[in-house]
């Protein structure tokens, strides 16, 4: 194993608090609210998955798809696509550092990652104006989920990646994204805003900026995931004439890459 290989695989098992002893994950607790307990090693693999709520990683997503991630990152980089990386939807921010770390390994230091982040938590629901979430979404009440930007920018600095590279974009996306559109060139979209209106906004914001050879990497797609994020990609798709096939990750993980 070289050492850049190295360094991304301690990076990766690190965002997902895989390097201590045990690590804790968070369930309801009985007033309402969460606790933490140990992730049992009989159940690590619920880490690796991304299928628990950690207490300490600094990512939900499991390292399947951080490795996915990385890959996506390492072929943009190759294939010389233009453009930045974005993530819509970030929590503590793990992700993207990895998207930051794997480009800094690479010495490919032209590109920034852009972290779109309310900083404060999922919105509430907007049925009036996007039915496909009436009812369906109550992340909004839940604190664990709102991580400050002060939060995620003490994480990239642990990691030592905290530079003029790493873009912060603080906002509800209906009104931070929109104004992206025709802006920006983007190699990476990575969306994970759970609903709807979080997803079909980053779309519209996003996709038509994509480079040919881009990836569009979605979480909570699959069909024991978030069906609000399946109908807005699916919606999307359909109204622009999308037909790249739509590839597996993992349990809600998909992605696919633009063709032209």
């Amino acid at each position: 194993m070289d050492v850049r290989t190295a360094y991304l695989d301690l990076v990766r098992r690190s965002l997902c608090d895989l390097l201590g002893p045990q690590p804790l994950t968070v369930v309801p607790g009985p007033d309402g609210g969460f606790v933490s307990e140990p992730l049992p090693e009989s159940e690590l693999e619920r880490r690796e998955n991304g299928t628990d709520w950690p207490a300490n990683a600094s990512t939900m997503v499991g390292l399947r798809r951080l490795e996915h991630l990385q890959g996506c990152v390492e072929t943009v980089v190759r294939d010389g696509v233009e453009g930045d990386l974005i993530e819509t939807g970030v929590w503590r921010g793990g992700a993207s550092i990895l998207m930051r770390a794997t480009l800094a390994s690479l010495g490919a230091e032209g590109r920034d990652v852009w972290l779109a982040d309310s900083f404060e938590g999922l919105p509430r629901s907007r049925p009036d104006e996007y039915p496909a979430d009436a009812g369906s979404d109550e992340h909004y009440q839940f604190d664990f989920l709102a991580v400050s930007e002060e939060e995620v920018r003490a994480a990239f600095e642990r990691y030592g990646l905290l530079d003029q590279r790493v873009r912060f974009l603080k906002g509800f996306f209906s009104d931070s994204l929109p104004p992206l559109k025709g802006r920006n060139r983007w190699s990476l979209l990575r969306l994970d805003g759970d609903m709807y209106e979080s997803t079909i906004v980053a779309l519209e914001s996003l996709y038509p900026d994509l480079s040919a050879g881009g990836f569009v990497v979605i979480d909570d797609y699959g069909n024991e995931a978030i069906p609000q994020c399946r109908q807005a990609v699916e919606e999307f798709r359909a109204a622009n004439g999308i037909d790249e096939e739509i590839h597996e990750i993992d349990w809600t993980g998909v992605y696919w890459r633009r063709r032209s």
